[in-house]
């Protein structure tokens, strides 16, 4: 658990917090930038770089402003969303990638109704479906507390702080929130060196309004997925209702769509090599300040494990999927989820390795070293020698860790039998008068849980998926670290996992609906205990809360607060660099400009795709590039009107070199007048290393042309009435 470290006084980050203010500008297109602090940091450079608004236009919390266009999906908690949207009229119409609202295509889609295949636009506003769970969160306001939390921190025990950092913030968020049905939340940056608070107000009936058919929304598949030319139109459309009151009110058929304080006007303009882009959004993760040491455990120990794993889980779930229908839509979403980081890990190791960044890292370091040796900081000066120590000392609780989420888990009978344990306790336990209704309770909810896990299930599957990565963990993690049933299991089955995956869905209660009923029906603890996916996973739950979790914790720990005092040392030693910190899932916007690049010696690809590159990739029934027959006439027609580019062709895509990360995703990329110009969905192969290190030379965010996402709702699907609730801009502004 990560404890602050209060060695550096209270004047010292203050004084950090001051350069950090008012050092000069750094490079327009990196950094994830805090809104609230663009007229302080960022206004010049941007409106250098093309920017016509104003910092007040961007953020504001009396004034309308761009922000307030920006919601974030997530599952009700504002503090971390799965991607972003923007509003885009009056009317509460949002917009979104394709693969943010892949979920909720596929939770809409039949066998006899396949939305996935043949894309689904609601007619009228009792037509657009309701998306249980899903929500819309719009920042209200954002403050910086760094001061409040670290006079409240100040002088207490290492043991002290974490409690109290709770109680800090549960107490700066009770008076914000007050008399308000706000929800707010405080998140640490640089490493806990600063902290600021967001509250947001969080809409709870998001539904879905239109998407096309995945050979437009996900065309490219695999092959194209984090790859320049695209050619894929990553977008759907949603709608945020509330109240009558216009306040978050649960899923009603009497709600009606939200007025967002602010909507994106929708450029028709089109953009050109140099354009101002800026990207606003809720990028989730980025770790730019990772020293080398813990680089080496990525790139050699973690990053081949996962790549190893996902390949395995990737194989054997497209045998099925390519066989049987219903297959392919139930693991249509499981198997996109998994192979998106399965290729993000693998262009990461590639990315650390062809820009040398581990040995750049150790360059830094050494320069850093003979700083902190010189300044006389103790917390300074040890910072990288207990990096070192402490990520050492964990190499193989790392790599199992990684096995545990990715092999142990990657099992989904497995991961669903997980899900009994409270129950397996509170049998093992007794149920008296006492407990009763909590056990009912909670057999309610596993009924539920089991229809759900069931809906969207191949036995075949994951029978074959959970011999394969029992396997490689038995094979892979030294022996010493095995939970105890391995040696029974390979024992009894000649190190034959699949074998022993058989013996699991022949016998587990877990293995089919109808068994896991029969046992809720009639819940016994003696059954649990004889379940074998139950005996598998308490032996390596025991194993990893016993010996695994434990030395992770003293190592992360250890890590959290190194890195606390080395990032304070970095701003102070490099007081005239402008830092920004890295992303985890706030508000952030990025700019930069409309730039074409060269991926290596002897290539260059232009700024923009148009759809003449959709006909050409366009191979008929293959699982990624088909195409809509309609959408291929269009192109042999040129039948484009007044989405046509003024070269007369359909632009499909375009690149910046903003900034992004995931959680990124379905951000808007915005002009210099505040006019939305495309979508953000992905990042390019040759910058892989994007959330380690900035790439100058290769970074791009792709983008889908807003124009290619109006001519497909509107030539495409027909469905001209939601074009006719956007405020489209055609003239360009002097």
């Amino acid at each position: 658990m990560y404890k602050p470290n209060l060695k550096i006084s209270l004047q010292i980050s203050t004084f950090i917090l001051a350069f950090v203010m008012l050092a000069g500008y750094t490079r327009a297109d990196e950094g994830m930038w805090l809104p609230m602090l663009v007229k302080r940091l960022n206004e010049a450079d941007m409106k250098a770089n093309g920017l016509k608004l104003t910092a007040e236009e961007i953020y504001s919390v009396n004034n309308s402003s761009l922000k307030d266009a920006i919601f974030g999906l997530g599952y009700g908690d504002p503090s971390w969303n799965f991607c972003t949207s923007e509003a885009i009229s009056s009317k509460g119409l949002l917009l979104t990638n394709h693969h943010c609202a892949f979920d909720m295509i596929q939770n809409h889609s039949t066998v006899d109704n396949d939305y996935l295949t043949d894309g689904f636009w609601a007619k009228s506003l009792a037509e657009e479906l309701p998306n249980p769970g899903i929500t819309a969160s719009v920042l209200v306001k954002m403050e910086d507390v760094t001061e409040r939390v670290k006079k409240a921190l100040d002088g207490l025990s290492l043991d002290d702080q974490a409690q109290k950092l709770e109680e800090i913030k549960a107490e700066i968020i009770a008076e914000h929130t007050k008399d308000t049905h706000y929800k707010g939340y405080i998140k640490d940056f640089f490493y806990g060196n600063e902290y600021y608070l967001f509250v947001s107000e969080v809409f709870l009936d998001v539904r879905l309004v239109g998407a096309p058919p995945s050979s437009i929304g996900k065309f490219g598949g695999d092959t194209d997925n984090w790859m320049w030319p695209r050619h894929t139109g990553d977008f759907s459309l949603l709608r945020v209702y509330a109240g009558k009151d216009g306040k978050p009110a649960e899923y009603s058929t009497e709600n009606v769509p939200l007025q967002p304080k602010h909507s994106l006007p929708v450029s028709m303009k089109g953009v050109e090599q140099g354009d101002f882009a800026m990207v606003f959004g809720f990028p989730g993760s980025t770790q730019r300040f990772k020293t080398s040491y813990g680089l080496d455990v990525d790139y050699a120990v973690t990053n081949p494990a996962r790549i190893k794993l996902r390949e395995s889980r990737l194989s054997l779930m497209k045998e099925q999927m390519d066989v049987d229908a219903a297959t392919r839509i139930a693991y249509a979403s499981k198997y996109a989820s998994i192979s998106n980081y399965y290729k993000y890990f693998i262009g990461q190791n590639a990315g650390l390795k062809r820009l040398k960044t581990i040995d750049k890292k150790r360059k830094e370091e050494k320069e850093y070293q003979t700083w902190a040796d010189a300044s006389g900081n103790e917390a300074y000066s040890t910072a990288l020698s207990r990096l070192d120590k402490a990520y050492s000392s964990a190499v193989d609780y790392s790599l199992w860790s990684a096995y545990w989420q990715e092999a142990f888990f990657g099992s989904e009978i497995i991961e669903f039998g997980a899900s009994f344990l409270q129950l397996q306790r509170t049998l093992a336990t007794g149920v008296n008068e006492e407990n009763q209704e909590q056990v009912d309770e909670m057999i309610a909810k596993l009924k539920e849980a089991t229809k759900e896990h069931f809906k969207e299930y191949n036995a075949t599957v994951d029978k074959n998926v959970t011999g394969a990565l029992l396997g490689m963990f038995y094979k892979d993690i030294d022996k010493k670290y095995h939970p105890e049933i391995f040696a029974r299991i390979a024992g009894e089955n000649g190190e034959d996992f699949n074998k022993y995956a058989n013996v699991i869905f022949e016998n587990s209660a877990f293995a089919t609906e109808e068994k896991t009923m029969k046992f809720l029906e009639n819940p016994n603890g003696e059954v649990l205990e004889r379940d074998p996916v139950m005996q598998l996973i308490t032996s390596v739950v025991e194993t990893y809360y016993t010996k695994v979790r434990p030395q992770l914790m003293v190592s992360n720990e250890e890590v959290a607060s190194a890195m606390k005092d080395y990032v304070a040392g970095l701003l102070v030693k490099n007081k005239d660099k402008t830092y920004y910190p890295d992303a985890n899932s706030s508000l952030r916007l990025s700019y930069g400009n409309v730039k074409d690049y060269s991926p290596k010696d002897g290539v260059k690809y232009q700024y923009f795709t148009t759809l003449e590159g959709v006909a050409e990739k366009y191979v008929p029934n293959d699982d990624e590039f088909d195409a809509p027959k309609s959408l291929l006439e269009m192109q042999m027609s040129k039948e484009y009107g007044k989405y046509a580019d003024k070269d007369g062709t359909l632009h499909v895509g375009f690149i910046t070199n903003n900034d992004i990360t995931g959680g990124n995703s379905g951000s808007p990329v915005i002009n210099g007048n505040g006019e939305l110009i495309g979508l953000a969905f992905d990042g390019n192969w040759e910058a892989m290393t994007g959330d380690l290190v900035f790439d100058e030379q290769y970074k791009r965010c792709i983008n889908v042309d807003i124009r290619y996402v109006l001519f497909c709702i509107d030539k495409l699907a027909g469905a001209s009435r939601l074009i006719d609730e956007m405020n489209l801009v055609t003239k360009k502004s002097k």
